[in-house]
């Protein structure tokens, strides 16, 4: 197959590019350039993206000896995935920006992009498995599952692409059962970013000073804290800068009568106004979530009518909780949790699992306590 190699610059990306190569395909390595100011986009481990990262992915393509491309992609970046985080932080909810970047970039324009120019399949170095199962109709169907690293498992951003991407998209990695793997056998191929950093945080945040970030590009919009009452109890500059299940940085002028800590509950951005409470107030039964994405037409079946169990997380690395989900006839499924889950945001993630699998995934809502 000809496949094009996604190279961040990091080792997990060489490694998967090598590994490519060495399965037989004829691959071609690209680097994203997400910024025009790509300089600022690293600060030791923090961040991706940068000049220094460029180098180091052609540095590795060199090694590898494949064809090695830089594609300029920063003003879909711009337009989608910085566009919807700066927007659903205004609405009061929470998102997750490297969910949308692999939607709309890694699996649609760059994807496209390749598909246009002839390739088969899109490899990265994300941390998941691919698995082929026999169909009832003869053919093969190809399921998402988690990668035995499970400190490192990626599945959870990857479960927005959906199937049909899914079938056009190679990950080398999803064998790994560990980081020091990976890193030996960078080591093993004498690629120069086998001890490099790994980047963590969100890319375009490379300070990780998410709330001035948010600042700098919506402004001070000073507002309300507010307790389950209606009782004001400190105030804000930014209603879009808090996290529902969040407690650090809250700032309140007055403390809870029973002396506990109290966490935030709600964010109305209406009223501008911050609802904070204790912690028992997190927990949630019922979670309802839209613009859903299945991964099987059985499943789904099932979902629609009866219900099916499955195990839903709503955090790139949160813990799995037991749940009964029910399709709904608007494209999204509502979840009754059998174990309270707290801090649930509208605007996260969530996706489904049985066992390994993955078997849909859909943005929340709601969710009731």
């Amino acid at each position: 197959m000809r496949v094009l190699a996604a190279m961040s610059g990091g080792v997990d990306s060489a490694v998967a590019a090598a590994l490519a190569v060495e399965a037989g395909h004829d691959v071609v390595g690209v680097h994203m350039a997400l910024s025009a100011n790509r300089d600022q986009l690293r600060t030791g481990s923090r961040g991706c993206c940068s000049i220094e990262d460029a180098g180091d992915a052609r540095r590795a393509a060199d090694l590898i000896g494949i064809p090695y491309y830089v594609w300029d992609l920063a003003e879909q970046f711009e337009e989608t995935v910085i566009a919807d985080f700066l927007s659903e932080y205004e609405a009061g909810r929470t998102p997750n920006p490297c969910v949308r970047c692999n939607e709309h970039i890694k699996f649609q324009a760059l994807l496209d992009k390749a598909t246009a120019l002839g390739f088969d399949a899109v490899a990265t170095g994300h941390y998941a498995r691919v698995v082929l199962r026999d169909a009832p109709d003869g053919g093969l169907v190809r399921e998402l599952h988690r990668s035995p690293n499970m400190a490192k498992d990626q599945s959870y951003v990857l479960a927005v692409m959906g199937p049909e991407r899914l079938a056009r998209a190679i990950f080398p990695l999803g064998g790994f059962a560990s980081k020091d793997e990976v890193r030996a056998e960078a080591a093993r191929r004498g690629l120069t970013v086998s001890d490099k950093p790994d980047s963590y945080d969100i890319c375009f945040v490379a300070d990780g000073d998410t709330k001035g970030f948010l600042r700098e590009r919506l402004g001070s919009r000073p507002g309300d804290v507010v307790d389950t009452d209606g009782t004001v109890v400190g105030e804000h500059d930014g209603a879009y800068a808090y996290t529902v299940g969040q407690r650090k940085g809250l700032a309140l002028g007055r403390p809870a009568p029973d002396g506990r800590a109290r966490y935030v509950l709600d964010i109305e951005p209406v009223s501008n106004r911050v609802v904070v409470g204790p912690a028992e107030m997190l927990a949630v039964r019922e979670v309802v979530s839209d613009g859903a994405v299945w991964y099987d037409d059985g499943q789904r079946g099932l979902a629609s009518d009866e219900g099916i169990d499955v195990e839903v997380q709503v955090r790139a690395h949160g813990e799995p909780v037991r749940a009964r989900l029910r399709a709904s006839p608007d494209d999204g499924f509502s979840v009754s949790l059998l174990d309270p889950l707290r801090g649930v945001a509208p605007g996260q993630s969530l996706v489904a699992y049985q066992g390994t699998r993955v078997v849909a995934q859909a943005t929340v809502a709601s969710s009731s306590r």
